[in-house]
């Protein structure tokens, strides 16, 4: 498996830029009769932390999505950066291709 980090265009600043997952997302419970003092912690997954970079990267990151999920797949890596996982080089180098087709340099893909 090779594993890439995936990086876009900073709306603001024009820097690449990558979500960072720094602590599980946590829900909690409310009721219309009590006090639920219940919190599940929940790690998002790949495409659920993509899509929270809309309007922060330049272009619509369903769009990213639909793009990526032809050649990889989108996970969370171990420090809680966005990667896609690739099963071969081809598969890299086809979504290099795509990437540049659709978006320029707007999305990026680095080790």
């Amino acid at each position: 498996m090779i594993r890439l980090r995936l990086f876009g265009r900073c709306r603001i600043y024009h820097d690449p830029v990558s979500p960072v997952l720094k602590e599980p997302a946590q829900i909690g419970w409310a009721s219309w009769f009590r006090e639920i003092d219940l919190v599940t912690p929940r790690k998002l997954k790949g495409k659920e932390l993509l899509l929270r970079t809309r309007g922060w990267w330049t272009v619509e990151p369903s769009l990213v999505a639909d793009v990526v999920e032809k050649h990889g797949k989108l996970i969370v890596g171990e420090k809680g950066e966005l990667m896609i996982e690739f099963e071969n080089k081809e598969k890299v180098a086809a979504l290099s291709f795509d990437l540049t087709e659709n978006f320029d340099d707007q999305i990026l893909i680095a080790p």
